[in-house]
């Protein structure tokens, strides 16, 4: 935590966030926004091309220092375990993005409160969740990146990489994908795909909480069924702990097979 606050790059995207939060709370200031609209898609949009990158390349960067600086060398002859390791780091970075995240809707919220405006508290506290579910899913792949990397620069370049492919490229991908399997493989292929793709599996969550299921089309009404029923939210809990434990058990295998050649 303490290595995670005196990065100069927390601060850079703490900044960055929270002037985002503010802009966006500047263009709802004229009354209250409620369930999902153009204001909230807005929000969402952006918060899902801002926070994975800011969570991967603090993660990875902390992971590829300890290696680049000779720390790792240091720490594998103490009787310290590669899980607790990788536990504390996972754990000491949600603190900071949270804390980043957390600032930025914060202080949003306080300046909505002072000037009547910006979005109403329930799906203000659903945003929230959101940033934070899509920022523990990135720092488990950061975990990952920063453990396969050798050095900082490819670690920036598989970040920006995995950034670029779930988040930009993802429409695209999945389309080029979907035209050239046979019909009735389609839906089948969508939900592995999304399982697979944490920006995404957080982002249809979030708009079908929101009330904005309608707009996914009817290829996602299975989607709506299950997010919506009283299980969803446990389920939707549930893959993201697996999905965050599947990165960090590649990571394990990968830092004991390095510590075993040591």
């Amino acid at each position: 935590m303490k290595i995670g606050f005196r990065n100069p790059w927390a601060y850079s995207f703490t900044a960055l966030f929270a002037l985002f939060m503010l802009s966006l709370l500047l263009i709802n200031a004229q009354g209250y926004v409620e369930g999902y609209s153009g204001s909230s898609s807005t929000m969402l949009n952006l918060v899902l091309y801002l926070l994975p990158l800011m969570a991967l390349m603090l993660g990875s960067f902390s992971l590829t220092g300890e290696k680049e600086e000779g720390n790792w060398e240091l720490l594998s002859t103490y009787p310290l375990g590669t899980g607790a390791f990788l536990a504390g780091k996972y754990i000491g970075l949600s603190i900071v993005l949270l804390a980043i995240v957390c600032f930025g809707f914060g202080l949003s919220g306080i300046a909505g409160w002072l000037i009547e405006g910006g979005f109403d508290y329930s799906t203000y506290n659903r945003l929230l969740i959101f940033s934070i579910c899509l920022s523990l899913f990135f720092l488990g792949a950061a975990m990952l990146i920063g453990t396969i990397a050798r050095n900082r620069w490819q670690a920036l370049t598989m970040a920006v990489g995995v950034w670029f492919f779930t988040i930009i490229a993802w429409p695209a991908v999945l389309i080029a994908l979907l035209g050239t399997l046979p019909y009735q493989w389609i839906k089948p292929a969508v939900t592995v795909l999304t399982f697979l793709n944490p920006a995404e599996l957080t982002r249809l969550f979030t708009v079908v909480k929101l009330g904005g299921g309608s707009t996914l089309g009817p290829e996602y009404y299975q989607w709506m069924v299950w997010i919506q029923s009283p299980w969803g939210t446990p389920l939707f809990f549930l893959v993201m702990l697996m999905w965050i434990g599947a990165t960090q058990g590649i990571a394990y295998y990968q830092w004991e097979r390095r510590r075993g050649h040591a």
